[in-house]
């Protein structure tokens, strides 16, 4: 894990245009392998053009965002998950700190509300996988949402197996590497939304929209509309804006990539302000990050390569479904996680804590 680098005080998360990945020459393939290992090295973060997801995919996946988080509170909450262990759902307003899953408590619970689904064991026959990693989905009745969202997480979960063979040929690794540790992957799309009822729109001292964190499997494709809130932590402990250029989907490394790569690639600390106006009100803000996070009883460990000789992994290996169960205990159950030492102090710095 680690903190982007700025040059001159300017962080830059580059557009990288992939269109030419799948047909390309092999100049082309491993130009697009070298850009993606620069930003992987020095922000951890990266605007991906030429992805190929459907614009009209986007457009209902936006309006079916728009109906949900429209639905009257007592419907919304009819869909929360029967208990924090489970990652499916909704999650109301100010009941989530993200920064908990570094070991970091907030000052007050973040503002967002969110509506997650992910993999059910269900779409996996034959392989018994355990319901408590794969739980089936909560679905509103709103008419086309499951459809609109379904469909997201086809063209965002095909983009990050996509990403994921790029990756495989800058590490210098055989092309399908990743194959075995994501043939049954936890992928999970949560939704996210800022603007809140007027009674509600108050923001406390010391409030995010969303925690610094960083994210805690392979790779995320966020979606996101273009105002500001997303910020990405450099290594001076300063606090830089991004917004999503137009055409482009923003993509960032997990923790298991840092791991696996023994941080030569970084998992960024980033968290979303209050998005608000001039007048300090809350605006209307969606978000939606598809995380593609691995087998749950797939091992990381340090990758070949990764290790400079003589020198121990800075991690032990660790399942995903560990991994994830650590993060997910503070986010969501508020149990603060002590395995990111290293993190947490990182964020304790930035607050000017230490």
């Amino acid at each position: 894990m680690g903190r982007a680098t700025a040059v001159g005080g300017v962080l830059d998360v580059p557009v990288i245009d992939i269109s030419g990945w799948t047909d390309g020459s092999a100049a082309e393939r491993a130009g697009i392998a070298a850009e993606v290992d620069r930003a992987a090295r020095t922000v951890g973060f990266m605007q991906i053009k030429g992805h190929g997801v459907a614009e009209a995919a986007a457009r209902a996946f936006a309006a079916a965002l728009d109906a949900f988080f429209a639905l009257p509170m007592a419907e919304k909450k009819a869909l929360r998950a029967p208990s924090p262990d489970v990652n499916r759902g909704y999650t109301p307003p100010r009941t989530e700190q993200l920064s908990l899953s570094l070991g970091v408590a907030a000052a007050a619970e973040d503002l967002f509300e969110a509506f997650n689904v992910g993999a059910e064991a269900a779409a996996f026959p034959g392989l018994d996988l355990p319901e408590a990693h794969y739980p089936a989905n909560l679905w509103p009745t709103l008419p086309g949402f499951r459809e609109a969202v379904e469909e997201w997480c086809a063209q965002a979960g095909g983009l990050a197996r996509r990403l994921t063979g790029i990756f495989a040929h800058a590490l210098g690794l055989a092309a399908d590497y990743f194959a075995p540790f994501t043939d049954h992957s936890l992928d999970v799309l949560r939704m996210n939304h800022y603007a809140l009822p007027d009674r509600e729109l108050r923001v406390e001292g010391g409030q995010m929209g969303m925690g610094a964190h960083t994210d805690y499997g392979i790779v995320t494709v966020l979606w996101a509309d273009r105002i500001p809130g997303l910020q990405i932590l450099d290594t001076e402990g300063r606090w830089h804006d991004v917004l999503p250029e137009p055409g482009c989907l923003l993509v960032n490394l997990g923790d298991l990539l840092a791991r696996w790569t023994n941080d030569r690639w970084l998992s960024t600390m980033h968290r979303v302000l209050p998005p608000v106006d001039s007048g300090g009100r809350v605006v209307h803000r969606r978000s939606a990050a598809f995380f593609h996070d691995g087998n749950w009883d797939a091992e990381i460990s340090c990758l070949p390569g990764c290790v400079p000789a003589g020198a121990a992994p800075l991690y032990p290996p660790t399942t995903v479904g560990r991994h994830l169960a650590e993060k997910l205990g503070g986010s969501r159950a508020g149990k603060p996680n002590a395995n990111s030492p290293r993190e947490a102090a990182r964020l304790r710095a930035a607050r000017g804590e230490e």
